[in-house]
């Protein structure tokens, strides 16, 4: 089967499923072709990737090229798959009058952004999502809500896909280190990047965007009863960083933000807790680790977490920095409580689809797709 995937800029799980997902394809026997954007492939290591994605960079002329040339990769293809809004645009525009199936799997809400204006939010919500949607031969959401979502805006087909992180599987043959092996590595750990601990290791793995809600995460440090070493892995914005560290300052808690890390296992292996407090997520790759490794999870009750993490981990209302507070606290100070959700983390991502499985799950959708008309 000739399968093209779309991927729209990205620097996080979407990029990771995308890469995994063309993978598993391969091994398979399907001939994968990747659409990204220069900066993407090389974030994600894309051997082979076709940089057609049209910019204001690249020029109306070059972008034009690129367009024609996606058009002419459809309709020597099986199947074109768009995962996120703007690849599912670009995979509508391209393939009017083509009939090669489209499929577009929703990896995020489209979220308000205050201050915003400009041709973009228009774009990305209202009449041309409902076009995407209604145009696609079939609809994935990463989360139940996105689902929904498409059902309302009228997809002919539109199911739940999981994207699962390549790093479960490691995890959970690892399994979870003993509280004395778990204290020593958390605490080797943070003398490389030197910091001097102040309490139990909570950790947060993220973007530093808006859409995390980092300031709710130091507010809820603030409100902590105990000292605590709250590290923060990722980069981002560099001036919404700025703002959140002299926040941290200010306020006297110890978030400390060390950027991103190739791989973040061994910080979730040593952790006492993760804590993710977005205003939305889809299925979190790092969620997902962190259950896997058996770290007890504290999230934001909202969009793929509450799928994640319903029953196995503590969910709070969104931007309740006090409700945060108190449910870190609720997992340091109970030994009991810590074990058991880690064992039910555990026991539920035992139960998810793996990369291979994932695979060859699209194979079979793929083939049962019929030609547009």
């Amino acid at each position: 089967m000739r399968v093209a995937l779309l991927l729209g800029r990205s620097t996080g799980g979407i990029g990771t499923h995308v890469v995994d997902l063309a993978a598993g394809l391969r091994t398979l026997g399907d001939e994968v072709a990747v659409v990204t954007d220069r900066t993407t492939a090389q974030r994600f290591g894309i051997a082979g990737a076709r940089c057609w994605w049209p910019t204001g960079a690249s020029g109306m002329l070059r972008s034009l090229r690129g367009l024609r040339s996606l058009r002419a990769l459809a309709r020597g293809a099986d199947v074109l798959h768009a995962h996120g809004h703007q690849a599912g645009l670009l995979a509508t525009v391209a393939t009017v009058g083509v009939r090669t199936p489209v499929v577009v799997t929703q990896h995020n809400a489209i979220l308000a952004r205050p201050g915003l204006r400009g041709l973009e939010p228009r774009l990305m919500s209202g009449l041309v999502q409902r076009l995407v949607t209604r145009r696609a031969a079939l609809v994935t959401g990463a989360s139940s809500d996105l689902v929904e979502e498409a059902r309302r805006r009228g997809a002919r087909d539109a199911r739940l896909a999981a994207v699962p992180s390549p790093r479960v599987p490691l995890l959970l043959a690892q399994g979870p280190d003993d509280v004395v092996t778990r204290h020593a590595r958390a605490a080797e750990l943070l003398e490389g990047a030197g910091v001097t601990p102040s309490g139990p290791l909570v950790l947060t793995v993220s973007r530093i965007a808006p859409q995390k809600s980092l300031e709710v995460l130091l507010a809820a440090a603030a409100a902590l009863d105990r000292p605590v070493t709250w590290v923060v892995l990722g980069d981002g914005e560099a001036g919404l960083l700025s703002v959140l560290r002299s926040r941290a300052l200010s306020l006297g808690v110890p978030v400390h933000f060390l950027g991103a890390v190739a791989d973040p296992a061994p910080w979730l292996r040593s952790a006492e807790v993760f804590v993710l407090p977005s205003r939305w997520e889809a299925r979190a790759l790092v969620v997902q680790e962190a259950m896997a490794a058996g770290t007890p999870v504290v999230s934001s009750d909202v969009g793929g977490l509450h799928d994640l993490v319903d029953g196995v981990g503590l969910l709070v209302p969104v931007g309740d920095a006090s409700q945060l507070a108190r449910s870190v606290e609720a997992v340091l100070g109970d030994s009991e409580l810590r074990g058991r959700l880690s064992e039910l983390g555990r026991g539920r991502a035992a139960s998810w689809d793996d990369g291979t499985a994932t695979a060859r799950r699209w194979h079979d959708w793929y083939a049962s797709l019929p030609r547009m008309t």
